[in-house]
C-alpha cells in the first residue's frame, strides 16, 4: 500500500515511472539476467518473443504439451506449425527424449524449429542441462515459459534466466500478483530495447506520431508494478508457505494406497505454486473434485495437454517413449488441490478430511 500510495501522491499512474523501471531492474537482478521488461500480460512477453525471434507464419516451433494454451497461444496467432513434446514422469515437465525425438523428425523435414518453448510446470523447473544441450546442438533459441515458477531454482539458479527470452507471470493466480501483468527477461539488451520499442506503439523518436512499424500497447502501469516490487519483497516467504502446504498434504495423504504426489528431482527446488497428487486406478481425481466442489472448495484438474486440444488435433506430437504417453497420464490421474499462500491450517485439514473421505468412500464401492 505504501507503493501504491506514492505512485498516486507522486501523480505516476500511467504505463510509466519510477516503480516500472525499479521492478525491472530488482526483478532483473532476482533472475540473474541483464534486462526485465514490464508488461500486460506473460502471454504479452511470449508474444514479443516471438516477435523478436522473427517467427513467421509456416515457420516450426515445438513446445511442452503438457501446458496452459497460452503459452502456444501467441504462436498459434502467427500461424506457425506447432509441434508437440511430451512430459518426463521424474519432473513432468518437457522430456529430454522426446524432444530428441521432435528436434530429429524437424531435421529429418528440412525444417528446425525457430524455437523451443519449454514450461516450467506447476513452479518446477524443466532439467534445463540437456534440453541446452539439444537446443544448443541445432541452434533453436529457447523461449522459458517460467509463469508458475517464480522463486523456483535449478541446480541452485533461479529459474526465468534459461532462456534466450524467459517469461515470468503475475496473472492473479500466481504465487505473487499484479492483478494481471507479466515480465519478459533476457540477456540480450539490443533485443530487449526493440521490445520495449514495441511495447509503446513502435513509436519512432520524432517531434510527431511517426512509425516506420506498428506495435502494441503491452506496458505494465507504474501503480501494478509498485503492487509488485510490495509483494517481491517477500517472495521467500510465499515460496515457503506453498513448500509448507505441499509438506503437509504430503503427510496426511502420501501413505494412502493409489496416491502420488508431483516428485522433485535432486536438481529441482519447486516453488510447489500448486501442489498436485495423482490418483491409480480405479480411484477417480474427477469424484474428488465433484465431491470438493459439493463442500465450496475448489480444486482444478492437471492442464489438458496441447496435443489433445481439439485446435491441435492434427499436429505431430512424440512421446518420452514407444507406447507411453505420460503427459495424458497425468491430466487423466492428476488433481490440483487448494494451495494459496495464505490458506490456513483450518482450511487446509477441511481439504485433507474432505480428500479422505471421498477415497474412503471409492475404496468402498471398489
Amino acid at each position: 500500500m505504501k507503493m501504491i500510495e506514492e505512485a498516486f501522491a507522486t501523480n505516476w499512474i500511467a504505463p510509466l515511472g519510477p516503480h516500472v523501471e525499479a521492478f525491472e531492474r530488482e526483478t532483473a537482478a532476482f533472475a540473474g539476467v541483464k534486462s526485465a521488461l514490464a508488461l500486460a500480460s506473460g502471454t504479452a512477453a511470449l508474444h514479443l518473443s516471438a516477435e523478436l525471434l522473427g517467427i513467421e507464419r509456416g515457420d516450426v516451433v515445438i513446445c511442452s504439451s503438457l501446458t496452459f494454451a497460452a503459452t502456444i497461444a501467441p504462436l498459434y496467432h502467427k500461424g506457425v506449425e506447432c509441434v508437440f513434446a511430451d512430459a518426463e514422469p521424474e519432473s513432468w515437465n518437457i522430456s529430454p527424449k522426446a524432444l530428441e525425438a521432435a528436434l530429429a523428425d524437424c531435421d529429418k523435414r528440412g525444417k528446425l524449429p525457430k524455437a523451443v518453448i519449454i514450461v516450467n510446470l506447476y513452479g518446477q523447473s524443466c532439467d534445463m542441462e540437456p534440453i541446452l544441450a539439444l537446443c544448443n546442438r541445432c541452434g533453436a533459441p529457447i523461449i522459458e515459459d517460467a509463469a508458475e515458477s517464480l522463486g523456483a531454482l535449478y541446480k541452485g539458479k533461479q529459474t526465468g534466466g534459461f532462456g534466450k527470452f524467459s517469461v515470468f507471470s503475475y496473472n492473479g493466480n500466481k504465487i505473487i500478483t499484479t492483478s494481471g501483468g507479466g515480465m519478459l527477461l533476457s540477456d540480450d539488451e539490443g533485443a530487449m530495447a526493440r521490445a520495449r520499442f514495441l511495447s509503446q506503439q513502435a513509436r519512432d523518436p520524432a517531434p510527431w506520431y511517426q512509425h516506420t512499424t506498428l506495435g502494441w500497447n503491452y506496458r505494465l502501469s507504474n501503480i501494478l508494478a509498485g503492487v509488485g516490487r510490495g509483494q517481491m519483497l517477500h517472495i521467500a516467504e510465499r515460496v515457503a508457505a506453498r513448500r509448507r502446504i505441499f509438506d503437509r498434504y504430503a503427510m496426511e495423504l502420501g501413505d494412502i494406497p493409489g496416491i502420488s504426489f508431483m516428485p522433485e528431482p535432486e536438481w529441482s527446488r519447486s516453488n510447489r505454486w500448486l501442489t498436485v497428487l495423482t490418483l491409480d486406478e480405479p480411484l477417480s481425481p474427477l469424484s474428488v473434485l465433484e465431491h470438493l466442489s459439493g463442500l465450496n472448495i475448489e480444486s482444478r484438474p492437471v492442464w489438458k495437454p496441447m496435443h489433445l486440444q481439439p485446435v491441435f488435433e492434427k499436429a505431430r506430437y512424440f512421446t518420452h517413449e514407444d507406447g507411453r504417453d505420460v503427459s495424458a497420464e497425468l491430466f487423466r490421474r492428476g488433481l490440483c488441490l487448494p494451495s494459496g499462500s495464505s490458506l490456513t491450517e483450518s482450511q487446509q485439514t477441511r481439504v485433507i478430511d474432505a480428500v479422505k473421505e471421498n477415497l474412503d468412500r471409492q475404496n468402498k464401492k471398489a
